[in-house]
């Protein structure tokens, strides 16, 4: 069964709207457990828009959560991902201006500092995750850095069939590149910009192992609430 990782950020975002506790991001990573997810995504930037250090290491305490750090290849970061030991550490590229994250990583550019992390990290057992472009190129160079999983941006296609234009040559991209990464032992995962349309035509690439979604479904959820909301991606996500 393909699993199903849920972003918490922007709830961290409304938290933080206010300076204050509420909503308790504690609270939430339960509940979306709790409800079916099978891990809970935090993304501590290192201008700490939304998620905190705090947050991290609440989190990571619960034994019974599996959190996905994503984190940007940055060694303050990283000191804190090797303190709390989160079961999952995705990379991720990070500019400070950004309003979401605009693309994958620059693997050819910094490819030295992203294998020093990917072996500092898998040292300390916990699995190695790169953000990138769906590009046959960046998947056989995620290969020579031996990260254990790749996870497909998916912003250029939910955009697509957002606007209702023509997507079929970019979900061809996404294919290609699931397959090639699955042929080379890599675990591959999808997310950026998923709703209902995007995961069900995504759900078609049997070899993608993990959807990750936030923005959507903490939106939807206003509407509907979590559970409803999780319940129905478990459902799309493995049609």
């Amino acid at each position: 069964m393909r699993r199903l990782g849920v972003n918490i950020d922007h709830i961290a975002t409304l938290r933080n709207a206010r300076g204050e506790k509420h909503p308790d991001l504690l609270k939430a990573a339960k509940l979306i457990t709790s409800y079916g997810a099978d891990s809970i995504t935090l993304h501590l930037r290192e201008d700490r828009r939304h998620i905190k250090d705090s947050d991290v290491a609440k989190i990571c305490k619960q034994k019974k959560i599996s959190v996905n750090l994503e984190m940007a290849a940055n060694d303050e970061i990283l000191k804190i991902a090797l303190k709390n030991k989160p079961k999952y550490v995705c990379i991720v590229p990070e500019k400070r201006n950004e309003i979401t994250t605009e693309g994958g990583l620059n693997l050819i550019k910094n490819k030295n500092k992203i294998k020093k992390i990917i072996n500092k990290l898998k040292r300390n057992k916990i699995r190695t995750s790169l953000f990138i472009n769906p590009s046959i190129k960046d998947i056989n160079l995620s290969k020579t850095l031996e990260t254990e999983c790749i996870e497909l941006h998916t912003g250029k296609l939910s955009n697509l069939i957002k606007s209702k234009k023509k997507f079929l040559k970019e979900f061809n991209k996404i294919k290609r590149c699931s397959t090639l990464a699955n042929n080379l032992g890599l675990e591959v995962h999808a997310g950026h910009g998923m709703d209902y349309k995007t995961t069900k035509i995504l759900s078609k690439i049997k070899v993608i192992k993990e959807f990750n979604i936030g923005h959507f479904i903490i939106g939807e959820s206003i509407f509907l609430g979590l559970k409803k909301i999780i319940k129905k991606f478990r459902i799309l996500s493995n049609r």
